[in-house]
């Protein structure tokens, strides 16, 4: 009887074809070998199935394990503020996380990304005030899960996955943001985030640390200038915190340590003189600002009046 060889060649071709598969599978999904070689059997090698159907298990057990971690304590975690590239509209966020571990950790920074990226594209649509010169954005935490990622999902569904990448709890914590009116081209706004990046980072990219501040100022002399003062304002808010701009009527306090009023305030980079009087030399004025600091208590300190904020809704 005659041996029929070709069925044992193109076993060889097929097993060669399920491993050039098997590597697209997982360079492009970053699942395990276990996982693409199980997407790929159910499929019959059908690429874009098998990957739809990873995406699906993934989620599925992300929010599985976003349950079981749900109530954990995350005191740990990191601050974004993002700028768009004309610095007329920004947005902070906090993203909590359960230990600092996990905050040093690419795949929760590139969630913690995201989500400033969708707080930015949201306020970039918001209303804008008919009223005031800038509009103030707050989102709360179920605002926040609903917005959506720049995949399509909602942050919610990021951030399951990213629990299940992890294996720890993940909170998105609160987001605020700017929006300077059109008409309004001498307001511009600055951020900070602190520790500062080692190098440094494009315009229109996410700044990552412990504390960020954003502020909104009124300006027009000198761009590159102000540019300057505006971080390094953003800088003396960061470490002096204090809890409102101040203005006509606000005495300065007895000891310069507990003044709170950011105008009164010795200056951070020049103690000798104060926030107000370094503003006022380069023709600058404060409208409003917020600071954050990871893992803080919660505060009404930086709240405003209702008539300049506008909340949220979906």
């Amino acid at each position: 009887m005659q041996m029929i060889r070709y069925f044992h060649s193109g076993q060889v071709c097929w097993a060669n074809l399920n491993k050039s598969l098997l590597a697209k599978l997982r360079k492009k999904t970053g699942y395990t070998f276990a996982n693409c070689k199980k997407a790929l059997e159910l499929h019959s090698n059908d690429l874009a199935k098998a990957e739809v159907w990873l995406k699906e298990q993934a989620q599925a057990q992300g929010w599985e394990k976003a349950t079981k971690l749900e109530g954990r304590p995350t005191s740990q975690g990191l601050v974004a503020v993002l700028l768009d590239a004309a610095g007329r509209h920004g947005s902070m966020v906090e993203v909590n996380c359960e230990t600092d571990f996990v905050a040093r950790n690419r795949a929760f920074q590139s969630v913690v990304e995201g989500i400033s990226e969708a707080c930015l594209k949201y306020i970039q649509g918001a209303p804008t005030s008919t009223i005031h010169p800038f509009t103030k954005v707050h989102l709360d935490v179920d605002q926040l899960k609903q917005l959506p990622s720049a995949k399509g999902s909602s942050l919610a569904d990021e951030v399951a996955l990213a629990i299940h990448s992890v294996g720890e709890n993940i909170v998105i914590r609160r987001a605020v943001g700017f929006k300077t009116r059109e008409e309004d081209q001498e307001l511009f706004l600055s951020g900070y985030i602190h520790p500062t990046p080692v190098t440094n980072v494009a315009a229109g990219t996410p700044l990552l640390g412990r504390y960020g501040a954003l502020v909104v100022l009124k300006g027009g002399k000198d761009s590159e200038k102000e540019e300057l003062l505006g971080r390094q304002l953003c800088q003396h808010i960061v470490g002096m915190n204090p809890l409102k701009v101040g203005g006509e009527g606000d005495e300065p306090a007895k000891d310069p340590e507990d003044e709170h009023c950011l105008l009164l305030q010795e200056y951070l980079l020049d103690p000798t003189t104060t926030v107000g009087h370094v503003l006022a030399e380069n023709f600058l004025g404060v409208l409003d600002f917020t600071r954050f600091e990871c893992g803080e208590e919660a505060s009404e300190q930086h709240k405003i009046p209702e008539s300049k904020a506008v909340k949220a809704s979906n």
